[in-house]
């Protein structure tokens, strides 16, 4: 008889990406799938969901199935409410799920996932409070406090991209100004790199070039970075975290991102000769973060 196991799976913009897990939290197999498209019909996704959980099953059925979805998942994890990228609108995912795959569902929306995945089996183990930051195109997160995850009354905590960080500064895609995101971010990145070089070039090409040693590439690395400890520092005020953990494809730089971070913090935070200052440390888990935190909170009851 095969072992008990968890699946869980990551539905974002392009790629469904399915792991399982032994009861360790071990991941055994990972196997990814294309997205339909926000263009598809529902069905169409969750089908995929269902054929990418079916890729790393074993004989036996798993225990249950996690599902981090990119976008707002409401507070009790039974509906997805929008995302940008996902044909979902006012869904009721959770349930459609288990009728199609005859499995016990458990959603949450990806920053959630990734931080639960942090906390339970990569940098922030051993922590019991952390707010994790993602930084991609935009910025997202998650807050653990008392091991616990923080959804807030609507599920919609963690937005961190766009608390204001510039009264009247520039034009967010949200609608609003200032929002921090456009100071930290994939967008912030080639905005900066633009600005000094007068053409374009998108956030891979920035990171190959910081990390060859070009200046103008590390200098805009060091901005966002700055800009990535004033946000956190705002954070470690309000929610006095054990340690900020820092993912998505602009941390790939590491310490040209992270080093001026860690200033900015400590210059943006009150107190610090008098206080604990968090250490802000690089995700561990990468890409597969967020299917593994799904299926860890598969198995572990979705705190």
């Amino acid at each position: 008889m095969a072992p008990d196991h968890w699946i869980g799976v990551d539905v974002g913009g392009t790629k469904v990406l399915a792991v399982r897990i032994a009861a360790s939290g071990d991941v055994e197999q990972v196997a990814t799938r294309p997205m339909p498209g926000r263009a598809a019909p529902e069905s169409a996704v969750e089908q995929a969901i269902a054929d990418a959980a079916a890729d790393v099953s074993l004989a036996r059925p798993p225990v249950a199935l996690g599902i981090s979805a990119a976008g707002l998942v409401d507070a009790a994890g039974e509906n997805y409410l929008f995302g940008a990228h996902l044909p979902w609108r006012d869904a009721p995912v959770r349930k459609r799920l288990e009728e199609l795959t005859g499995l016990p569902v458990v959603l949450d929306n990806d920053a959630n996932c990734a931080a639960w995945a942090e906390l339970t089996a990569g940098a922030a183990r051993g922590f019991d409070s952390a707010v994790m930051v993602t930084i991609g195109t935009g910025i997202g997160g998650a807050l653990v406090l008392g091991g616990r995850l923080v959804r807030g009354a609507h599920g919609l905590a963690g937005e961190f991209g766009h608390m204001q960080a510039v009264p009247g500064g520039l034009a967010c895609e949200c609608g609003l100004h200032g929002c921090w995101e456009q100071y930290c971010s994939g967008r912030a990145l080639e905005r900066v790199t633009r600005v000094a070089l007068g053409r374009h070039l998108d956030g891979p090409e920035v990171t190959a070039m910081a990390l060859a040693g070009n200046e103008v590439a590390r200098q805009a690395f060091a901005s966002i970075g700055l800009w990535l400890g004033v946000g956190t520092a705002a954070l470690v005020s309000a929610f006095d975290p054990q340690v900020v953990v820092v993912g998505g494809g602009v941390s790939a730089v590491g310490d040209l991102l992270l080093a001026p971070a860690r200033a900015g913090l400590r210059e943006s935070l009150q107190g610090t000769d008098h206080r604990p200052v968090p250490e802000i440390v690089p995700a561990s888990l990468g890409p597969e973060a967020g299917a593994i935190g799904a299926a860890l909170l598969a198995r572990d009851g979705r705190p």
